[in-house]
C-alpha cells in the first residue's frame, strides 16, 4: 500500500488498527489554488502529502493573510482536523499552493487510534510541536525583523524550493505570504531593484543578486 511508506509510524500499528486506516482513508487530488479547509469549524481531517505544496495562513478581520507554514511532499497537517484537539482553536486556513495529491484520514478514526497506539500519540505530539514552533518563528519573524529582512529572506528561501531565480509571483501574493500590504511589497520590490538585487516584471520578480539579498537578511 502507497500510504504505508509515506505514513512514519505504519509499521508501529497493529494489522487491526493498519487495515482500520487503510479502510477509512480517501485520496484527493487538487488544483492549485483550491481551498480546502477553512477555520477552526471545519473539520476535513488529517492530510498526508504525497505530492505537491499546501499553504496553511491565518486571516485577521480585516481580511490580511500570512502565512504560518508549507506543507510539502510527506509532511502532515493536523490543524485541519482540530476538532480531535478540543484545547486547540486555530482558525487555519489551508489551500493549494501547487496542483497537490494527499490523503485524508477521517478525524475520528485518527482520534480513536491516537488513543490506542502510544507511538501515534508520540509521533502527533511531535508533529504538533514542530508547527507550533513554526508558530513562534513566525511570531519573533513579525514582531522583530525589518520588513527588508523578512522580504528577502522568502525571496531566497522561494529561489530554493522552486530551483529558479525567475519567481512567477504578483506583489499581492507576496504580501499575503508576509501579512503585508501589495503596496509595501511593491515599494520595497522596487528598492531591491534600484539596488540590482532583483529584477520585476508584470507577475514576475528575478533575483539577480542572492548574494545582496543574503547580505540583507544578515547572513
Amino acid at each position: 500500500m502507497e500510504f504505508a511508506g509515506y505514513f512514519p509510524v505504519w509499521s508501529s500499528l497493529t494489522a487491526a488498527q493498519q487495515n482500520e486506516i487503510s479502510g477509512s482513508i480517501s485520496c484527493r487530488t487538487v488544483k492549485k489554488g483550491t481551498m480546502i479547509h477553512n477555520g477552526s469549524r471545519d473539520c476535513t481531517g488529517l492530510l498526508l502529502i504525497q505530492k505537491g505544496q499546501l499553504r496553511a495562513y491565518i486571516l485577521s478581520d480585516e481580511g490580511k493573510e500570512v502565512t504560518v507554514y508549507r506543507l510539502f511532499d510527506r509532511d502532515m497537517c493536523l490543524f485541519s482536523a482540530s476538532c480531535i484537539m478540543r484545547s486547540i482553536q486555530f482558525d487555519i486556513t489551508i489551500e493549494a499552493v501547487k496542483d497537490t495529491r494527499f490523503w485524508v484520514i477521517p478525524p475520528e478514526v485518527y482520534k480513536r487510534l491516537m488513543e490506542q497506539s502510544a507511538a501515534l500519540a508520540n509521533y502527533t505530539n511531535e508533529v504538533m510541536a514542530m508547527r507550533f514552533t513554526e508558530v513562534m518563528w513566525l511570531i519573533e519573524q513579525v514582531m522583530w525583523k525589518s520588513f527588508d529582512k523578512r522580504l528577502a529572506a522568502f525571496l531566497l528561501e522561494e529561489v530554493s524550493l522552486e530551483n529558479t531565480c525567475i519567481l512567477k509571483m504578483t506583489h499581492e501574493r507576496i504580501g499575503n505570504h508576509l501579512g503585508t500590504a501589495r503596496e509595501v511589497v511593491t515599494r520595497m520590490l522596487r528598492y531591491f531593484q534600484g539596488e540590482g538585487m532583483v529584477k520585476l516584471a508584470r507577475g514576475v520578480v528575478e533575483v539577480t543578486d542572492k548574494e545582496k539579498l543574503w547580505m540583507v537578511c544578515g547572513k
